[in-house]
């Protein structure tokens, strides 16, 4: 398949599939319409314009243009995802923490390991998969422990009456929040080459790559994914439970 094989024409034709979903969203009265134009609309402004900046950072292949490309995606991510618990004190640092540590971990140890080049081709891609499924786990893992503390408050202020300290007493609903948050990269692992064919294995074969060689940076990737949302998921349960509760080892209230 030539590098030009998907033109802008074709991307105005593909406009048919989006057609398809704002007629399924009116005849089922999900009024999603909007929200899915433009959603669209931005996706497709947005990648246009990442391709051009991508494409100005490869030409010059500096690195100081490559930590600043990683720090504007991690800083867009991290305010994405504490916008998800906004009622948390201090949500944006703790995804900041959160995001930077995991991306930066597993992104160094592939670097040091010479698993990948530390070429801008390579670093950029790579680091934007590590950043956006952290994103989404640090996210989810917050969110959930907020929901639960809520909804077991009776039970973790009972224990802290007997005397518990914080980090025990929500032991319980941390431990839930990090496995529901690790379930979609586990059961996305599980069925990969059975269920589905993932992105950066399918994206290779597209470009002409050979099979095997695809499936070969499909396993890294996704031994990348596992390390990068576990390591998230782990440190935003460090810094959750000084958040959850009050100088007096009290727990806050969240209004979610």
């Amino acid at each position: 398949m030539s590098g030009d094989q998907f033109t802008y024409v074709d991307v105005a034709a593909a406009l048919v599939l989006v057609a398809l979903a704002l007629v399924l969203s009116w005849r089922q009265r999900l009024d999603l319409e909007r929200d899915l134009l433009v959603a669209s609309v931005r996706a497709f402004v947005q990648l246009t314009a990442i391709g051009f900046v991508i494409a100005l950072i490869l030409d010059a292949d500096r690195g100081l243009w490559v930590l600043l490309m990683l720090a504007a995606m991690l800083t867009f991510a991290a305010f994405t995802a504490a916008r998800n618990v906004r009622v948390v004190p201090g949500a944006l640092w703790l995804m900041v923490v959160a995001l930077g540590l995991a991306s930066a971990t597993t992104l160094g140890v592939m670097v040091v390991l010479g698993i990948i080049p530390t070429g801008a081709r390579y670093v950029i891609p790579v680091g934007g998969m590590i950043i956006g499924n952290t994103m989404n786990v640090a996210s989810v893992t917050a969110l959930r422990i907020v929901q639960d503390a809520g909804a077991q408050r009776g039970r973790i202020e009972a224990a802290l009456a007997l005397g518990a300290e914080p980090r025990a007493a929500a032991h319980g609903i941390i431990r839930r929040a990090v496995r529901l948050a690790m379930v979609p990269v586990i059961d996305s692992t599980k069925t990969m080459g059975i269920v589905f064919l993932p992105g950066a294995m399918t994206g290779m074969i597209l470009a002409g790559a050979p099979p095997l060689e695809a499936v070969r940076l499909q396993v890294v990737v996704m031994f990348m994914l596992i390390a990068a949302t576990g390591l998230a998921a782990t440190t935003v349960t460090w810094l959750m439970p000084s958040r959850l509760f009050t100088p007096h080892q009290q727990l806050r209230r969240f209004d979610t």
